[in-house]
Parts: C-alpha cells; sequence; structure tokens
C-alpha cells in the first residue's frame, strides 16, 4: 500500500509539471510559410504573421504562384493538441489589412485564470477573410487538416494569405492572446476568364 501511495505521489507531481494543454501549436504546410518553423510551428503566437516578443522570425522568402477566381489548397499540422478552429484570411497591400484575431468569450476557472470559451465565427465571411470556423475540432488527431479555399479574381504581387488557430479552453498568451498565427506569401495573377473581383482592393505595388 505504501508504495502504491508514492507511485501515485509521483505521478501526480509528474503530470503537474507536464506542459500546460493550454500550448497547443500548428504549422503551415500549404502553401509555403513565409517565416522558418520548427518542429512545432513556433515561433507563432504573434499577431498578425507570428513570431514572437522576442523573436521576429527568419524569413523563408517563398512565394506561392497562384490564379484567381480558384481554389488555393490549404494544409495545417496541429502539432500540439488544443480544441477549437481555424481561419483563413487574404491582405492584398500590407498585412496591417488582415482582421483583427476572432472575438473571445471568456471564464475564470476554479484557479482564477482567464480561458478562453469560444470566439466569434464570421457567418457568412467578407473579405478581407477567406473561410472562417474551419476544422473545428475537439479531440487530438495526428492527421493534416487541410482544404480549399476560393482566392478573388485579383491581380496581386505580392499578398498575404493568414492562416490562425483560435484556441479554446486556452489561457491568455502574449502575445497572441488566444490565437496562434502564420502567413504566406502569395503571387496572384487574376484568371482573364472572368471579371474582377470588386470586392477587394487593387494592387498598389
Amino acid at each position: 500500500m505504501k508504495n502504491r501511495f508514492w507511485h501515485m505521489s509521483w505521478l501526480a507531481l509528474g503530470l503537474a509539471a507536464l506542459p500546460a494543454a493550454s500550448q497547443a501549436h500548428f504549422r503551415l504546410l500549404a502553401p509555403a510559410s513565409w517565416l522558418v518553423e520548427n518542429q512545432l510551428g513556433d515561433p507563432q503566437k504573434a499577431a498578425p504573421c507570428g513570431g514572437t516578443n522576442n523573436d521576429f522570425g527568419k524569413p523563408t522568402y517563398a512565394v506561392t504562384d497562384a490564379k484567381g477566381g480558384t481554389a488555393l489548397h490549404v494544409k495545417v499540422q496541429e502539432t500540439v493538441y488544443h480544441p477549437g478552429y481555424y481561419r483563413v484570411a487574404l491582405a492584398v497591400n500590407s498585412p496591417t489589412e488582415l482582421p483583427v484575431d476572432p472575438k473571445a468569450q471568456t471564464m475564470t476557472n476554479e484557479k482564477g485564470v482567464v480561458v478562453s470559451v469560444s470566439g466569434e465565427v464570421m457567418n457568412p465571411v467578407a473579405p478581407p477573410v477567406l473561410a472562417d470556423g474551419l476544422f473545428q475540432h475537439n479531440a487530438k488527431t495526428d492527421q493534416p487538416f487541410e482544404t480549399d479555399v476560393t482566392l478573388p479574381n485579383i491581380n496581386c504581387k505580392s499578398c498575404t494569405l493568414q492562416v490562425i488557430q483560435f484556441m479554446e479552453q486556452h489561457g491568455v498568451n502574449n502575445p497572441g492572446q488566444f490565437s496562434y498565427h502564420h502567413c504566406a506569401v502569395l503571387r496572384i495573377t487574376a484568371d482573364p476568364g472572368k471579371p474582377l473581383d470588386a470586392a477587394w482592393p487593387k494592387d498598389r505595388n
């Protein structure tokens, strides 16, 4: 019985020492990320495109060519599980055009820590958001999440595609609050057989 007591005590200490479940992470697999990501996808906390307060990240200089008015494949790999969902947005001229992170509904848990309950999902989506509420999940999976999003039919020499993960049951990060962030640089050429999408700004670059 004594040995069992000590076993349970060490088990409890071990669980307490594990990284908090709030530390969810993801990697942007497609299109190519604009920052070099490690195996967890870091650095990714800071809005709008990753990095942290102490690490702005190393650029990859990757540019993905895409055709306007067609589907772009987006693929992410969650490296540390946390419940939540993903959002995809597009900025034509500057990352400053990207929307703020989803507004979070929060609560204070039994330890007095403020955690997220849910995030606001845009429905229907409107520029600059391309898709929202993607890959909603409440269980861990080792399989990547992937889907196609339709790009606006525009010409853009250097658009910024943003993919964020909103995390539920998550404590406040500094920076990033309840979201993690990755971006990719797209060079979009409009389909001449389709009208230009007037809802999106013109490329000023």
